[in-house]
């Protein structure tokens, strides 16, 4: 079964290269197929990029949004420890009071020390959750404010693509395709106005 597979699979990728052959060379007929159409346009095909890292580290909106965030972190980091705090008072006075304290008390103060581990569980989970919801939320406005400039920009450059470069992700690339400072230049001045 798997061989039958693996020959239908062969005849229908021949069937496809010999496809893109005959459109590609049948060039009296450019009008007739979309992908001739782009297989013969490919000649004015231009591609830029631009560096993730540096984006990060010179376009003011982005700077903020990180600052934002660490700070909101912070604010929720805090109140944890408060709650964290708190609970691990009770617990001291708990254990100070223990060789005080009857059967009944000692039950209530476990299931007491048992609903505050519960509470704060619960709590540092949520926290986690609003922390992650808002990097999202503030990535997607990020993505969006560059993709809408890209849109612009783009409108006299005439790329078919423009890639993001992060470290470890390209191999290679001409610095002369590079138009890293151009954006955060641009990105910076509408920045600028918006505030």
């Amino acid at each position: 079964m798997k061989n039958n597979f693996t020959l239908g699979l062969n005849v229908l990728l021949a069937i496809a290269v010999a496809v893109l052959f005959y459109l590609h060379f049948s060039s009296s007929k450019k009008n007739n197929s979309s992908a001739a159409n782009t297989v013969s346009s490919s000649s004015g095909f231009k591609v830029a990029y631009f560096d993730e890292d540096s984006l990060q580290e010179h376009y003011e909106y982005y700077k903020e949004i990180r600052n934002s965030l660490t700070k909101l972190e912070q604010t929720k980091s805090n109140e944890l420890n408060i709650l964290r705090n708190q609970y691990m008072q009770k617990g001291k006075e708990y254990q100070d009071k223990a060789s005080t304290m009857n059967q009944a008390e000692q039950q209530n103060a476990q299931q007491d020390m048992m609903q505050r581990e519960t509470e704060y569980k619960k709590t540092e989970q949520l926290k986690a959750q609003e922390m992650q919801d808002e990097q999202m939320k503030r990535g997607q406005d990020i993505r969006k404010k560059i993709e809408d400039f890209l849109k612009e920009f783009n409108k006299d450059k005439g790329y078919a693509y423009i890639f993001s470069s992060s470290q470890g992700l390209m191999y290679y690339k001409d610095t002369a395709y590079n138009i890293t400072s151009e954006m955060v230049k641009g990105l910076n001045e509408s920045y600028k106005k918006q505030h």
